[in-house]
């Protein structure tokens, strides 16, 4: 499975990245998957649903499906959150797997920071990044630096590192 990451710090842009290089991506002809890691409990079940109703009142896993799309909701209780590793063995047949967050796991991954960003370089702890994606200058970047703005670099660079 052809694995590749974009991490980064709260409020550094990874998700509208994961955005644009999926939908570059995909516009390629490739079908991509995504794998977001949350620091937060979330929620894709909303109260009055029949799948909520379910979760209420007991069951620890709900499958929801229709003829356009399923989703797999688990109830982790006092188990301890899944791995990456884990989790990417849910992943269909895809040609690349996207991962949002997971910032300390060993996958490839790019290093996602705004100008002016004070919170210190993942790339300079972290072997497993292989660039950063900037919208200015990183003048102590340890790794090579890719414009923000130049989506289709950005998808070319993550194609040629996993060997697509």
């Amino acid at each position: 499975m052809k694995i590749f990451g974009i991490a980064g710090y709260k409020n550094a842009g990874k998700t509208t990245l994961v955005v644009d290089v999926v939908r570059e991506l995909t516009g390629r002809g490739l079908r991509v998957a995504t794998v977001k890691h949350a620091h937060h409990e979330f929620d894709i079940d909303h109260p009055g649903k029949d799948s909520y109703q379910h979760r209420a009142a007991g069951a620890c896993e709900v499958i929801v499906a229709s003829s356009m799309r399923w989703a797999h909701i688990v109830e982790l209780g006092d188990q301890s959150e899944p791995s990456l590793a884990v989790l990417l063995q849910q992943v269909g047949d895809v040609d690349l797997v996207i991962i949002e967050g997971f910032k300390h796991d060993n996958h490839p991954k790019l290093e996602i920071r705004r100008q002016g960003s004070d919170a210190p370089l993942i790339a300079a702890e972290h072997e497993s990044v292989r660039a950063i994606v900037s919208d200015g200058e990183v003048p102590e970047a340890p790794v090579p630096v890719i414009d923000r703005a130049n989506v289709s670099a950005i998808a070319d660079f993550i194609i040629t590192q996993v060997g697509l």
